[in-house]
């Protein structure tokens, strides 16, 4: 005689596969993250070599996030890249793995080139400057380094401004989610982004309905 299956029991059966798939891809995505952070004998973190063969997130041009900055007197391009095993977690979660690390290369613009007329192109590196999640080793889990050249670097110090910046004005988990056009649709979707981003964004629109109305 064929054994009928409860149909609650099928449904919890369902429920369990379901979260232990999503506990193997989380812990994968971690291991697989965890490659790409690598710290010296003193705990420095070292310039990852491959980096540009990670996923290219998005590239800024003379961006200054204070009131009153100053523009910059040369272009400047900025790219960030982050490994595909992290971008990945980020897609499935809208967050991302312990263990990611999100490069950004800093580069001149430059006008005048081969058979450029208009417009800037990207050329020498400026600067090379990283944003890790790591829960275990970082205070608050994530921390900033900036290198010298291909020598790796020290965390740096909490008092700098790109802390309380960070955590004032990120989308997700302390990361400008909200520059990254292929990402920002996925933490709305999975419900992710900031309470202080949200706010930000409401208070922004409020502004901008009572510009539209005033004139």
């Amino acid at each position: 005689m064929k054994r009928i299956i409860p149909w609650p029991a099928m449904l919890a059966a369902v429920v369990l596969a379901a979260a232990v798939i999503g506990v193997a891809q989380r812990t994968a995505a971690v291991s697989a993250a965890s490659s790409a952070l690598q710290y010296d004998a003193s705990g420095r973190l070292m310039v990852p070599r491959n980096y540009r063969e990670w996923v290219f997130l998005s590239a800024g041009i003379d961006m200054r996030y204070g009131d009153g900055t100053a523009p910059p007197t040369d272009h400047i391009f900025s790219n960030v890249f982050v490994p595909e095993a992290a971008y990945r977690a980020f897609q499935a979660t809208g967050t991302w793995p312990d263990h990611t690390v999100l490069i950004l290369e800093n580069r001149t613009g430059s006008t005048k080139g081969s058979i450029n007329k208009a417009g800037h192109f990207q050329a020498g590196r400026l600067g090379l400057e990283a944003h890790v999640k790591d829960v275990t080793r970082l205070r608050e889990g994530w921390g900033f380094f900036a290198f010298d050249g291909e020598q790796p670097s020290q965390r740096i110090d909490d008092k700098a401004d790109c802390y309380s910046c960070h955590r004032a004005n990120a989308a997700v988990d302390t990361t400008f989610v909200q520059f990254y056009p292929t990402l920002l649709p996925t933490a709305t979707r999975h419900g992710t982004l900031s309470r202080s981003y949200l706010a930000h964004e409401r208070h922004d629109a409020a502004a901008h309905r009572t510009g539209v109305s005033g004139r």
